[in-house]
């Protein structure tokens, strides 16, 4: 015979079970809201596809002490206002302990000056920028040295090889005039004439006016302080117009790009900056991870730029690893700072620090191949 209990007693027991019931773990949400579409849709879906090959190979792993990392993602068209209103329904609608892989000074500013970061205590971990306006942001941590520094080293090299006619191209934001202000500083400590500084719209490949202005003043060397659609086209036409200065690109470019664009042959002689580790390094560990994980993903979308999304994902994720739950918890180990080395490329986190200081060269030579 059984007895029935009294509606009292059966609630009461059905709390005590779940109470004893295993924990079920929940996702560890990471967000990205990026450009997917629009003249930067190129760099967003690198760093992206980056990212999520790291996420993926730690979720096949087994996630972080048991819990999968979910990646979702927006599309900003690196549109500050979208950038902003994004980060915000994201916040809302996904709760993540992080985000990552934001593109662009111009939409990090935006959020550095909305504030949502610091009123969330959600943090960034792969900022895609090395604006001083965003690495003194709180709660924004880029992977690699500053655009100071990169331009810094650039000059110093070249007043070293005596190539000391440098003029500027800049895209007219953030990103552009942090290094215009740096060439301008790095032109007097070496020795460098700047004969010419040229400015297009944010967001466009507007550069007829800056071709235009480096045919006139041939200049020995033009610093392109440009991101990788205008870096192109003014490339393409500055050499249709008979350009003959050396070139030399930051780090934003996406290389591979360019020289499927251009051709080895046009794009023999480009020059540019390297902050991260590159492909063709198979010293270091990230790489030999990123080649063998990147071979079996076959995604479309991973190419030069994306070893920046990986390195970042990995960082991440050493980051979360070290902390407590949550996104106050992970915002609080990162602003009391740690050092981690994801495999050849050494990080400092910490609140207001440069997280990397290593800048190196290098040049496409014959047939598209990376010379050092």
């Amino acid at each position: 015979m059984t007895l029935a209990l009294p509606r009292a007693a059966r609630r009461l027991l059905a709390v005590l079970c779940l109470a004893a019931a295993p924990a079920v773990h929940a996702d560890i949400v990471v967000g990205q809201v990026a450009p997917f579409s629009g003249p930067q849709a190129v760099t967003g879906k690198a760093i992206r596809a980056g990212a999520k090959l790291w996420i993926d190979e730690v979720n096949a792993r087994g996630g972080v002490r048991g819990q999968r990392i979910r990646f979702v993602t927006r599309d900003d068209a690196q549109k500050p206002e979208e950038t902003v209103r994004l980060v915000k329904e994201m916040i809302a609608q996904d709760a993540p302990t992080a985000l990552i892989g934001t593109v662009g000074t111009s939409n990090l500013e935006a959020l550095k000056q909305d504030g949502v970061l610091e009123k969330s205590h959600v943090s960034m971990v792969g900022a895609i920028s090395g604006a001083t306006s965003v690495l003194t942001a709180r709660g924004m941590y880029p992977v690699k040295a500053s655009y100071r520094e990169e331009v810094d080293r650039l000059f110093r090299q070249l007043g070293e090889i005596g190539r000391t006619r440098v003029a500027v191209v800049y895209q007219d934001d953030g990103l552009g005039r942090d290094a215009l202000a740096g060439a301008q500083a790095s032109a007097k400590t070496y020795g460098l004439t700047l004969v010419a500084q040229s400015g297009y719209a944010r967001n466009t490949v507007e550069v007829g006016k800056a071709v235009d202005e480096m045919v006139k003043q041939t200049p020995d060397v033009i610093f392109l302080a440009a991101t990788t659609a205008a870096a192109i086209e003014f490339t393409s036409r500055y050499q249709a117009a008979g350009g003959r200065a050396g070139l030399y690109g930051m780090s934003i470019i996406d290389v591979q790009a360019l020289l499927k664009k251009l051709g080895p042959d046009r794009a023999r002689g480009f020059a540019f900056s390297l902050v991260l580790p590159t492909d063709d390094r198979l010293d270091r560990e990230v790489v030999r991870d990123y080649l063998r994980l990147s071979q079996s993903a076959k995604d479309p979308d991973l190419s030069s730029r994306s070893l920046e999304g990986f390195i970042a994902a990995k960082a991440l994720v050493r980051a979360l690893e070290r902390s407590g739950p949550g996104a106050a918890a992970l915002t609080e180990t990162l602003e009391r700072g740690f050092e981690t080395d994801v495999g050849g490329h050494r990080l400092t986190f910490g609140k207001g620090q440069a997280p990397s200081r290593y800048v190196d060269f290098a040049v496409l030579g014959a047939g598209g191949r990376l010379v050092r």
